[in-house]
Order: structure tokens, then C-alpha cells, then sequence
């Protein structure tokens, strides 16, 4: 498969949106990292925590720089794997700033993330190439 076939499947650029998501992410994280826990519906309890927002956006990195690799390298397959392996994230994020207290379209849409994680798994493994036994 081609790079250019890839990304004509719905699965392909979900992966590539959800790799772009975690690179603007880590930007928005080193840039501002106050705005960003509030924006994920944890806000920093003093400004000395900003490390952890940090810790986030080194994670956030690394994840949209393997997507995108996997993307140039046309690993449909394993995209699949780690966008249903991702789901834990969101689904995780939306229960913990469900307890924290964080608003409730702030939750939602960690849950939105979460089924766009599970759509792109499926779409992607469902367009994999499968190999003769």
C-alpha cells in the first residue's frame, strides 16, 4: 500500500488528525502550561506543577511522532493497535476530571476522543491487509 492509498482511507487520517492533535498539544502544554491543565479540566493547584503539564507534553510528543511515523512507514495494522490501546487515555482522562470536578463538556469530550479512538482502531484494523495462513 502506498502512503497516498493510506491516507485515502478513513482510518489514515484519523491516525494522522490524532497525531497532529498530540503534536499541537505538547506545544499548547510547554507553551502555556496552566491554560492547558484547566483546559483538560485539571487545574494546576500551584504554579510550581506546571513539571507536570510538562511530564504531559513530553508524552504527547512522543505519541504524535510515532503516529506520524507509523503513518510515513504505512503501518496501518499497528496504527490500529495503538489508537485501540489509546482508548484507555481519554476514557481515563474522562473519569478523572469527572471526579475532579471539571465541566461537564470538558468530559464529554475526553469521551469523544476516546470513541473517535475506537472508530479509527476499527477503521484502520478492518482495512489491514491480512496474510494467508
Amino acid at each position: 500500500m502506498t502512503a497516498l492509498g493510506l491516507m485515502r482511507s478513513p482510518g489514515g487520517w484519523m491516525a494522522a488528525a490524532g497525531a497532529a492533535l498530540m503534536l499541537v498539544n505538547a506545544f499548547r502544554a510547554f507553551h502555556d502550561p496552566a491554560a492547558f491543565a484547566a483546559y483538560l479540566g485539571l487545574p494546576l493547584a500551584a504554579p510550581r506543577d506546571a513539571a507536570l503539564i510538562h511530564v504531559y507534553a513530553l508524552r504527547a510528543l512522543f505519541i504524535g511522532i510515532a503516529v506520524a511515523g507509523l503513518l510515513v512507514m504505512r503501518q496501518r495494522l499497528a496504527l490500529g493497535v495503538v489508537a485501540a490501546a489509546a482508548v484507555i487515555m481519554p476514557a481515563g482522562d474522562a473519569i478523572l476530571t469527572h471526579q475532579a470536578g471539571a465541566a461537564m463538556p470538558t468530559v464529554l469530550r475526553h469521551i469523544g476522543i476516546a470513541v473517535f479512538l475506537a472508530i479509527a482502531a476499527i477503521a484502520l484494523a478492518r482495512a489491514a491487509p491480512t496474510e494467508p495462513a
